[in-house]
């Protein structure tokens, strides 16, 4: 069994991907690191809001910044991250798709980087 620490703080990982705007914005930060008003731009929010997604995610470790001059540029904090959502994606497409164990479908659209 896990640590009761370990587990608290893999819950807390998920609630916090547990809103579309958020994996939006870690989908897009895959691609590469992004201020606030690209980021806004790619997921069609307002950057007050995801300013505030940005911080929350920077808290929890799923999340980097790298401030140059007045601006941040934001990245995703590890290959542990984008691992877990390009599964977390794939899984929702399999799901979305019908797909089984014994008949994996192919991911539309969305590239596993494999």
């Amino acid at each position: 069994m896990p640590h009761d620490e370990q587990v608290q703080l893999a819950a807390e990982g998920f609630r916090l991907l547990a809103d579309p705007t958020r994996i939006k914005i870690l989908w897009a930060l895959m691609q590469g690191e992004s201020s606030v008003a690209c980021l806004a731009e790619l997921v069609g929010a307002a950057p007050t809001a995801v300013s505030q997604h940005l911080a929350k995610l920077r808290l929890a470790g799923l999340v980097r910044g790298r401030r140059e001059g007045t601006f941040v540029y934001y990245s995703a904090a590890d290959v542990h991250v984008q691992r877990l959502l390009t599964e977390a994606l794939f899984h929702a497409d399999q799901h979305d798709s019908g797909a089984t164990a014994d008949t994996p479908a192919r991911p539309a659209g969305l590239d596993l980087g494999r």
